[in-house]
């Protein structure tokens, strides 16, 4: 039994959550009238059908390490029928719902098994995806199950009910049950109705028995419902400082001339306000930096810079703080604490005159657009992204520029990819993504893909096309002062005499500029590779499916061994990075991975190329690490990660699958 008591208060919270919050969750009431217009167990082919029903589930049906759409869509393409009968089954409601659930689960393992042809790892059919199938066929009856936020409701509601971190179907029952008390009392509140009809549109489900709208209150009273208020206080909060109290004095006309003067506003620092113009002109400077893939301390950085440069040149006046030194921001901005439902600390809004301003300069200058916003980007900012110490990113920067190939190798997960990037950014400067090219090399990849060749047209015919690495040679030519890259993932994996074809020696460090040009076999065309080009290729240490490295790829590059990160407590290290991660499951599954490293280490078939990466652990966005989120990466990447590695061992396959497993939680379902 819930609380009768609490669920007042949080009924009283979600009242004033749920009309702010109603455009970012409505997708939820889409999603089900979508499936509903849109499915038909009968339709010819399934796979096509269930694509439809289920194109507005978005996240609902996917996350950052399960893809359980996808796996139906590919279970449909191998077996239709099997598909099909899958989902009459669940569907069937004379049969037991724990029976369904197991039987579903079943079902997919044996499909995964019998099609797979290598990539299938899992089949992501747990009990929270399935219970999405429920919801979406009987919206008056399920709700949508997730571990840790029935546990998280359970503990603030004071339900006896405890799900365990096992995926058992009892789990969802006893669930359930909880959701149906809480449903109760949101039916006998009159004024939540009202809101909800009041809302609705009529691509929305109308939700009469409010099932949709109890799975919604769950999620507010485990992620965002504050105990002692029910709401969060800061929302109540005005900007700071007041306009009566403090105004920087710059009018429209002013602003306009300096965003004009690009000694003041450069393209650096005009994209920090063309950042926060793009987004409606408030934002936090972690949601700015998660849109232009960078971090919130480069945003306050540039900010502060930027309105540095400005009170420089107008000599406009200060607020000063208590200690007494100046605070720079309020020449650009207004600000407030953020929500609890926000991403970020405090919200900044650009002052109205600036923000005026930047409207009318977007229409003078009508090219000049949100995707303007170039974002500097330092070597402090590399070192603050990347889990590598200031010495190796010397030697590393120093490798790029003296041998212009460079490969970053080494085990599944250490950052090669993420880390070949923001190398690129620091040494242009800025992120800038017309200045990188970025591809992945695979085993039918060829020169004409790469370099030129005749492709079919719309007339019925065959045109000389040229390919991408071509193309960018040229864009890298428009600018020759300024370096270029081209980042080529899974490099290993294409044949390279084959895709770059007689410009495989231009590539060459002693080789590149126009004097080295030579004739391309398809056109006869003159070409050079320019000097301002670095190439960057990333190689899986951990992929035994691969020969040995073909020697033109050795002689030309350079190879750079990154190494996982678990270890580096340096400044900005990754123990810099866990250290206010509140989740302690996330502590005790990094121990045993820790562990697990060193298992592989000393493992004769294996060793250091096979180590698992810190990458895993360190998602872009560190509000996302949850009980759940540490769950899902051990089970749907960790665990498949070692089933591959000793896949002749299923001794040493069960003793850490079972070690993990004890760490976050039993799986009675394997």
């Amino acid at each position: 039994m819930i609380n009768p008591n609490k669920i007042v208060s949080v009924i009283e919270g979600y009242k004033q959550y749920f009309p702010e919050h109603w455009e970012d969750e409505k997708y939820k009431w889409k999603a089900v009238k979508h499936f509903q217009d849109n499915w038909d167990i009968e339709a010819e082919n399934f796979g096509t059908m269930f694509k439809n029903a289920t194109d507005k589930t978005f996240n609902l049906l996917a996350s950052g390490y399960a893809y359980p759409r996808g796996m139906i869509l590919e279970f449909a393409k191998a077996d239709d029928t099997a598909v099909r009968e899958m989902f009459r089954r669940l569907f069937d409601e004379s049969l037991a719902l724990s029976d369904r659930v197991t039987e579903f689960m079943k079902t997919a393992e044996e499909l995964r098994n019998k099609y797979n042809d290598g990539t299938w790892k899992q089949h992501y059919q747990n009990t929270n995806y399935i219970s999405t199938y429920l919801w979406l066929m009987y919206p008056d009856k399920y709700y949508i199950y997730k571990y840790e936020l029935f546990k998280k409701c359970a503990e603030m509601l004071d339900d006896t009910y405890r799900p365990k971190g096992n995926g058992a179907v009892d789990n969802v029952i006893g669930g359930y049950r909880m959701y149906d008390e809480i449903r109760k009392a949101l039916q006998a509140d009159g004024e939540i109705r009202q809101m909800l009809q009041a809302a609705l549109t009529g691509s929305c489900y109308p939700d009469p028995e409010l099932v949709t709208m109890t799975i919604d209150l769950g999620f507010y009273l485990a992620r965002y419902y504050k105990e002692d208020t029910g709401k969060d206080a800061a929302s109540e909060e005005d900007w700071y400082p007041e306009i009566n109290k403090y105004t920087p004095g710059l009018s429209k006309e002013q602003w306009l001339e300096l965003l004009s003067n690009e000694d003041i506003i450069g393209p650096v620092w005009g994209g920090v306000l063309a950042a926060f113009y793009g987004v409606g002109g408030s934002a936090t400077c972690t949601q700015i930096a998660q849109k232009y893939d960078t971090n919130a301390q480069s945003i306050s950085g540039m900010c502060t810079n930027l309105a540095k440069r400005v009170h420089k040149e107008t000599q406009c006046p200060l607020i000063k703080r208590q200690d007494g030194t100046n605070s720079y921001w309020p020449i650009l901005f207004q600000g407030k604490k953020a929500d609890l439902n926000v991403e970020g600390v405090f919200i900044w809004r650009l002052r109205s005159e600036l923000y005026d301003a930047l409207t009318e300069f977007a229409i003078m200058r009508y090219e000049w657009k949100q995707e303007d916003a170039v974002l500097e980007y330092t070597r402090s900012d590399f070192l603050r992204d990347v889990f590598l110490t200031e010495s190796e990113y010397n030697k590393l920067h120093s490798l790029v520029l003296r041998k212009k190939n460079i490969i970053l190798q080494g085990a599944p997960g250490v950052g090669k990819t993420f880390s070949a990037k923001r190398l690129a950014y620091s040494i242009i400067g800025e992120k800038n993504e017309n200045r990188i090219c970025m591809v992945q090399f695979h085993q039918n990849y060829t020169y004409e893909d790469f370099i030129m060749g005749y492709r079919p047209n719309d007339s019925g015919g065959f045109e000389l096309q040229s390919g991408v690495f071509y193309n960018f040679c040229i864009r890298c030519k428009e600018n020759p002062d300024k370096p270029y890259f081209f980042i080529i993932d899974e490099i290993n994996r294409g044949n390279l005499s084959k895709i770059f074809g007689e410009l495989l020696m231009l590539i060459e460090t002693d080789k590149r500029g126009e004097k080295h040009k030579l004739n391309l076999v398809y056109g006869g065309t003159a070409f050079y590779i320019p000097e301002n080009l670095h190439i960057i290729g990333m190689m899986n240490t951990a992929d035994r499916s691969l020969a040995m490295i073909d020697y033109a790829l050795r002689r030309r590059f350079s190879f750079y061994t990154m190494q996982s990160a678990f270890e580096n407590a340096d400044k900005n290290g990754f123990a810099d990075y866990t250290a206010d991660i509140q989740c302690e499951l996330y502590h005790s599954v990094i121990a045993k991975i820790k562990e697990l490293n060193d298992t592989i280490r000393k493992d004769s078939t294996l060793g250091k190329g096979f180590e698992i990466g810190h990458s895993y652990f360190a998602p872009e966005n560190k509000l996302e690490i949850n009980e759940e989120w540490v769950r899902g990466v051990v089970e749907y990447e960790i665990i498949p990660l070692i089933e591959e590695y000793w896949f002749d061992d299923d001794k040493k396959v069960e003793e850490w699958t079972k070690a993990l497993y004890q760490v976050i939680g039993d799986h009675n379902d394997r």
